[in-house]
């Protein structure tokens, strides 16, 4: 007999949903202009100033434009990719203030005056960032659509670990989904990347 699906929310559908209603809380005094219809009232646009990969950008966003929108469609910035758009894949994630985040649940709005970092902005010129060189140097993607998250938030996650031991990646990546399962070659390039970072402290 199969054993029963089990009616109990996972780690990652709780703090997905509470991250998408906290933001949509957030957000509320930006989206109350709104007509009875719910579309956006005429001059409803919202300006914004955002750092994106060390320029300075002046925006006109639509208050419900999530991040990930804006950085795609206003910005041009194509990095960042739309996965699940639910918050539940990585293939969206970015440094926010040096904090990894999906930027598919968090409307742009919210963010103004602050640093936005995405894979194009890492690199120091034509020398590549460390986990890029070890993400290219140990075959760690394949289709390559979830790469860009992948290497956004193993950059982080070397920051606020520095030298993590290899069993915790798995643990410490386990919001970055590969559809094509090359995380065996993920998590030997985040050990290759964080010895060398180590090397350069």
């Amino acid at each position: 007999m199969p054993d029963e699906v089990s009616s109990h929310p996972t780690r990652r559908t709780v703090v997905g949903g509470g991250l998408a209603v906290g933001a949509a809380v957030a957000a509320g005094p930006y989206l109350s202009e709104t007509s009875a219809e719910g579309a956006p009232a005429a001059g409803a646009m919202r300006r914004l100033s955002l750092t994106v990969n060390g320029e300075r950008l002046k925006l006109a966003v639509d208050p419900r434009s999530s991040l990930l929108d804006t950085l795609r469609d206003e910005v041009g910035v194509t990095g960042p990719k739309k996965g699940c758009n639910q918050g539940a894949c990585g293939a969206c994630t970015v440094l926010l203030d040096g904090q990894r985040v999906l930027s598919c649940l968090t409307f742009a709005v919210l963010h103004d005056g602050q640093e936005v970092t995405t894979v194009e902005g890492i690199a120091d010129g034509d020398r590549l960032h460390p986990v890029q060189q070890a993400f290219m140097d140990h075959d760690a993607f394949q289709c390559g659509f979830c790469t860009s998250g992948q290497i956004m938030s193993a950059v982080a996650l070397l920051e606020e670990e520095p030298g993590i031991a290899k069993d915790r990646i798995p643990e410490a990546m386990s919001g970055n989904l590969c559809r094509c399962a090359a995380y065996c070659n993920i998590r030997d390039a985040i050990t290759s990347a964080s010895a060398t970072m180590a090397k350069g402290r």
